[in-house]
């Protein structure tokens, strides 16, 4: 609304375009800051298997990554301040080439999928 009055103050338009201007802009930043995250969270999938971990994000374009236990080569669990906040961590898998995050799940699950994944890699590892 402040940008609607100075563009009413400086460039001398009419009163129906300011408004309709500082209306689109606030469309777009409920787009930017609520819709778009919250379809991008709903579309965020993980699947961890005996062989493989399967990562899929993406709102237009989706993306599958698909981690082979036999490339894991550790498995860490990470919170900053904000996840701490919130009882939430980050689960890295690490191959030789990447590292692959599996975003703000529960501290216990967090713990929990690094512990799996770290166990069926050293499993597969000794099939090998």
């Amino acid at each position: 609304m402040i940008a609607a009055v100075v563009v009413i103050l400086i460039f001398d338009w009419p009163l129906w375009l300011a408004v309709g201007i500082g209306l689109l802009a606030m469309f777009f930043a409920y787009i930017a800051i609520y819709l778009v995250p919250l379809i991008r969270w709903k579309r965020w999938r993980y699947d961890v298997r005996e062989t493989e971990i399967e990562i899929q994000s993406g709102l237009l374009i989706i993306k599958r990554t698909l981690v082979p236990m036999v490339r894991v080569q550790h498995v860490d669990t990470k919170h900053g301040p904000l996840l701490r906040k919130y009882g939430l961590a980050s689960v890295e898998i690490s191959t030789a080439a990447t590292i692959h995050e599996i975003p703000a799940l529960d501290i216990s699950e967090a713990d929990n999928l690094r512990f799996y994944i770290s166990k069926m890699a050293s499993v597969v590892e000794e099939d090998v």
